[in-house]
């Protein structure tokens, strides 16, 4: 997953930053940090974790969390 098909991902469910946080389990900066798709302090490239997407796809079909 790139940083823009994730940002798209975000878009197309209508969601904030925050929101999607939320919906993945994740910090809000590691949304922006994804978005972004590298680090402020030193430029480096930032992967999605394959997780992630995985979640992105969930959220995306509406699946409850497993337990």
């Amino acid at each position: 997953m790139t940083p823009q098909s994730f940002r798209a991902w975000r878009k197309g469910l209508g969601m904030s930053q925050r929101e999607a946080a939320e919906a993945l389990g994740i910090s809000m900066s590691s949304v922006q940090l994804y978005e972004r798709g590298s680090r402020r302090e030193d430029g480096r490239p930032v992967e999605i974790p394959k997780t992630v997407a995985l979640a992105c796809s969930a959220v995306s079909h509406r699946l409850p969390p497993m337990e």
